[in-house]
């Protein structure tokens, strides 16, 4: 029909699959070009599919949960000043909308659908979309945070009347237990995960490095110039420095030869909460001074964690950094490999910890700011002596900033 225009999911999406998360209008609505239309959630990232054209939403072909491969037909437009008698079926088709919602202010059929499962009036949520718009995602969280504060029974809707609980109510025996249903983010997380494991034999190395001089740099340069760098951003030149003494490490196999990346682009884990973790990266990070690194990890974390982040932010890593120890741990074996890249840095929690240096001949106790360093490899790529010869040079150069 050549009044009509389909909405496709993109030919390139970053991660292991695209899964319809919400719909932002409804069938027989207007839409403006480059309007939001729906969103679109890998493992990781979500992204909105803005309308190809002005015009009247006519169809929707793919509904929320359902996997959207690249080049998928999401749905149709029909254009402006075409005939209505089209649009006209579908919209009567669709479901009655719930009657406690009210229509002056617009949401999604997902957030519709929450509205009726969590029973939550998404007037008393805080919306994280484009405008301030109530997603689906924002009512989960609010449902989460319901049953956190034990104001929703955990197996059950808050409009669903709660039942005595028996024995063969109990999930696993004595056991008491409320379901969680996985998240499309959640899931696709998973599924990467899985894949790694089963893909490549992961080893891991575990070093130690002292941040004593990193920590003096950072305040010199604060009381400078009032710039505040960040500890992760020493850590990605720190990287870059390992790169150059082992390139090996910034790789790819294939089951022919290894692709040896002369860009570093290095993938900094970003956590979300529960929702998951996403992985922006910081491009050519080998062209980057200490400043400039700093203020592009500073955008990108910013972005992920407003959940602005963009396809291309997420795309093109070569080598990935999991900074675990901002949550508190000090070490972690193995740390999964981002693949199809070859390795994955693990950088534990920073703490004061007593170590032994030699001073003028003599051995003396010191207190010293200290975090464990691994590094897991795909060992069909690399070897030990290239795993410790890199974490090597990755500790040299923390315990030696620039100057």
């Amino acid at each position: 029909m050549a009044d009509v225009i389909d909405v496709l999911a993109p030919h390139e999406q970053e991660g292991t699959k695209a899964v319809v998360r919400n719909w932002l209008k409804a069938v027989g609505e207007p839409v403006a070009l480059d309007e939001p239309l729906v969103e679109l959630e890998t493992d990781k990232v979500t992204q909105e599919i803005p309308a190809p054209l002005t015009g009247i939403l006519h169809e929707i072909l793919m509904q929320s949960g359902e996997n959207a491969e690249p080049g998928a037909v999401l749905g149709r437009i029909r254009m402006e000043g075409a005939s209505t008698a089209a649009v006209t079926a579908p919209a009567a088709a669709a479901a009655p909308q719930p009657a406690h919602i009210d229509h002056d202010i617009h949401y999604s059929p997902a957030v519709r659908r929450a509205i009726e499962e969590y029973g939550i009036d998404p007037a008393t949520v805080t919306g994280t979309g484009k405008g301030g718009r109530v997603t689906r995602g924002d009512m989960d969280a609010a449902h989460e945070a319901a049953l956190a504060r034990n104001l929703v029974p955990a197996t059950q809707s808050a409009k669903t009347p709660s039942l005595p609980s028996t024995r063969a109510d109990k999930p696993s025996g004595d056991l008491r237990a409320h379901s969680v249903p996985h998240s499309p983010m959640r899931l696709a997380i998973a599924e990467h995960m899985k894949m790694s494991v089963s893909t490549a034999p992961h080893v891991t190395t575990v070093f130690e490095a002292d941040f004593s001089a990193v920590i003096r740099h950072r305040d010199r340069s604060k009381a400078a110039s009032g710039v505040s760098l960040s500890y992760t951003a020493y850590i990605v030149a720190a990287c870059v420095s390992a790169m150059k003494a082992v390139p090996e490490v910034n790789s790819r196999w294939h089951g022919d030869r290894l692709d040896i990346f002369e860009d570093v682009n290095i993938g900094v884990g970003t956590a979300l909460g529960n929702d998951g973790i996403v992985v922006p990266v910081i491009r050519d990070a080998q062209n980057l001074l200490l400043a400039g690194i700093a203020a592009r990890l500073q955008d990108l974390t910013a972005r992920a964690r407003t959940n602005t982040l963009t396809p291309a932010d997420m795309r093109g890593g070569t080598f990935t950094i999991s900074n675990h120890g901002v949550s508190g741990s000090l070490v972690a074996a193995p740390i999964i490999i981002n693949q199809p890249q070859s390795a994955i840095l693990g950088v534990g929690k920073l703490e004061k910890r007593v170590v032994v240096r030699e001073v003028d001949g003599v051995d003396t106790i010191q207190i010293r700011p200290m975090a464990y360093v691994s590094l897991t490899i795909d060992h069909r790529a690399l070897d030990g002596h290239q795993t410790n010869a890199w974490l090597t040079r990755f500790v040299e150069a923390l315990e030696s900033p620039p100057q």
